[in-house]
């Protein structure tokens, strides 16, 4: 409803200049249109008339009046009014929001969706953990993280392309090799002669036996045997990232998150981009050796400090593979690149952007765009809990979606903003009560799904959705038009969500909507005996559960039909 009224507005902004009111060549402003906190206050609100005024030499509040008499006539508002130094409040009427109800039904699943990103592609790198080990509840944030930012970014139109990168080269992979090496031989955690360095869980144990049983692990068109062999480094490496990356895989499909590219860093060096990245990078100018070692002068591009490149012994330091991936994703094409980490590679941002900044091929400054998870506390009856005997030292994904259920734990991962430090209750999360969001909000879908099937067991004729919409012309009271603006305000919240990158915005949508609905249905009886008024509440009610099942799909969150 935001958009017709911005245009509008800049319509009236047109007509100013034509009328002399402002200069012929006057920019428009970049004025808001916003929701006021509270409806006294108007449907919506805008500052155009202030951002004006210098332009056209007059005071706020005359301009405000000079823009409602310029702008055209229309049935949508009700009541204007100009407060303070100079907004301008507006009032929509009943019958707009009987409209957008009845929107809701016509456009279904699309509702919500917009094409503001139409024919752009974006790609959005999340998870990217070291084939090492089970997935913890950090990479769960992670993973829910980005897989709602691609959705969100999905429903604003843009083509998105979910990336994993798999770090399968560098110390932590042959820490895992020698693991399971050491396991094979009989070794295990507490051995005089365990590495120190070595993982302890138990699934280091899996591994090893999964390799001298001889297990073929599918993999992306590819199998890797295990040969058992128990002298074979190598053969032992290849098969322990193989048979781990296959878990993660499958615990994060069981969380509903799925990846359309695999990416390996391994890759990087077979295929020769990082050579191809240090020779850009020399010929751009922006490189020096110093002490044996090839440096970035990553400060010329905002970093605080230069940054090694490739070590005095010639091995390269993570910065640059990073560089070298990056470099691949503008070459494939992604107009965005977004990065979802962990808070504790913040560090790591200035350096990889300086990098790109350095290669000059045409990368603009701030891409590509992080958004960054902190760390997440895990609590059951009243305690912090923090092992796993399967990892050895961590709570596993796997641990929490087994006691939460894989709705409630994307939904809990979800529901603050990224940058929060997030607490995860398991016995809240557990529970079937309203202090329970998720089920606050599952369960208004399923409510209104029983009234369909109430109808038959009263005997009353089936919904009639046609009728329905005509009828909703009539719900003019209080409670029925308080849950319609409510329900009016999804596709902003959709918009707003993919332009700040915060999907976090949707659970608190619904978790609004769904108090609206509650509200409305414990005043409003539904299932009432006259069919003209029974189909109208029916068809607000179904235009509720269909914003609700989109915005859980959005969350990648069931919309139960019976709870």
């Amino acid at each position: 409803m935001k958009s017709p009224l911005r245009a509008l507005i800049l319509q009236g902004i047109d007509a100013l200049r034509q009328n002399g009111t402002l200069p012929a060549d006057a920019a428009t402003p970049d004025f808001v249109v916003e929701r006021p906190k509270t409806r006294e206050h108007g449907d919506f609100a805008t500052n155009a008339a202030m951002l004006l005024a210098k332009a056209a030499r007059s005071n706020p509040r005359a301009v405000a009046q000079a823009l409602l008499d310029a702008m055209p006539a229309n049935a949508d508002i009700a009541k204007v009014e100009i407060a303070g130094p100079g907004f301008i409040n507006f009032h929509f009427s009943a019958a707009a929001y009987q409209r957008e109800a009845a929107n809701v039904l016509a456009q279904g699943a699309g509702y919500g969706r917009n094409d503001s990103g139409a024919g752009k592609t974006v790609g959005v790198e999340y998870v990217s953990a070291n084939p090492t080990g089970p997935l913890h509840v950090g990479h769960g944030r992670a993973a829910v993280i980005g897989d709602c930012l691609g959705r969100v970014l999905a429903a604003n139109g843009w083509d998105v392309k979910r990336e994993f990168y798999y770090n399968d080269a560098g110390v932590q992979i042959e820490n895992l090799a020698k693991s399971t090496f050491a396991r094979l031989h009989g070794l295990k955690p507490g051995d005089a002669q365990w590495p120190e360095a070595a993982y302890n869980g138990d699934y280091i144990a899996d591994v090893a036996a999964a390799y001298l049983r001889g297990d073929a692990i599918e993999l992306e068109g590819q199998t890797v045997t295990g040969s058992g062999d128990i002298e074979d480094l190598d053969a032992i490496r290849r098969f322990a990232v193989a048979y781990l990356r296959r878990e993660q895989n499958a615990d994060l499909a069981a969380f509903g998150v799925g990846f359309d590219v695999y990416f390996l860093e391994s890759s990087l060096y077979q295929d020769g981009k990082v050579e191809e990245t240090v020779a850009r990078l020399n010929a751009s100018g922006h490189t020096y050796e110093e002490g044996g070692a090839l440096w970035l002068r990553s400060t010329d591009f905002g970093d605080d400090k230069d940054r090694v490149m490739r070590k005095s012994d010639g091995t390269y330091t993570y910065f640059l593979p990073d560089v070298a991936y990056h470099l691949s994703k503008w070459q494939r094409g992604y107009e965005r690149a977004i990065t979802e980490l962990g808070a504790d590679h913040h560090g790591s941002l200035a350096r990889v952007r300086a990098g790109l900044q350095a290669l000059d091929v045409g990368i603009p400054q701030g891409w590509p765009e992080y958004v960054l998870h902190q760390m997440v506390t895990v609590m059951r009856g009243g305690e912090e809990v923090k092992l796993s005997k399967r990892a050895g030292s961590y709570l596993t994904l796997r641990d929490l979606i087994e006691e939460a259920g894989a709705d409630a734990t994307r939904w809990f991962l979800i529901a603050r903003k990224p940058d929060s430090q997030l607490t995860f209750d398991i016995d809240l999360a557990r529970q079937q009560s309203n202090d329970n969001p998720v089920f606050y909000v599952q369960y208004a879908h399923a409510r209104i799904c029983s009234l369909l099937r109430q109808l038959a067991e009263k005997g009353l004729s089936a919904y009639d959705q046609g009728a329905g919409i005509e009828g909703l012309s009539g719900l003019d009271d209080a409670a029925s038009l308080a849950l319609m603006v409510e329900l009016s305000r999804y596709p902003e919240v959709v918009e707003a969500a993919g332009q700040s990158l915060e999907p976090h915005a949707i659970a608190q949508y619904l978790r609004e909507l769904a108090y609206a609905f509650h509200t409305w249905y414990g005043a409003t009886p539904v299932l009432v005996e006259d069919a003209a008024a029974r189909n109208a509440r029916l068809a607000l009610a179904m235009a509720t559960r269909q914003a609700l099942a989109n915005g859980l799909d959005l969350l990648g969150v069931s919309a139960p039909e019976r709870m």
